[in-house]
């Protein structure tokens, strides 16, 4: 039952600490403290952090250096 509201929240709120996670080889439950403790101490200022990650991770395709095609390419 756990498991299963666990993964119902990931999906929904976008992955970001799973994706933490994830690079930063720690379990994503302490991530989500982390933010939970930095919001409480900040007054929420790491919410809109949150949410600019959630949109970079969203749209990351968009993000990404693309190599550049030389003359020689055609």
């Amino acid at each position: 039952m756990i498991n299963k509201v666990q993964s119902f929240f990931e999906k929904q709120i976008f992955g970001v600490c799973a994706w933490w996670g994830e690079k930063l080889q720690l379990k994503s439950s302490r991530i989500r403290m982390f933010f939970i403790y930095l919001s409480f101490l900040t007054f929420g200022s790491p919410i809109f952090i949150y949410l600019i990650m959630a949109f970079i991770l969203e749209h990351k395709e968009y993000f990404k250096l693309q190599k550049k095609k030389s003359v020689w390419d055609i």
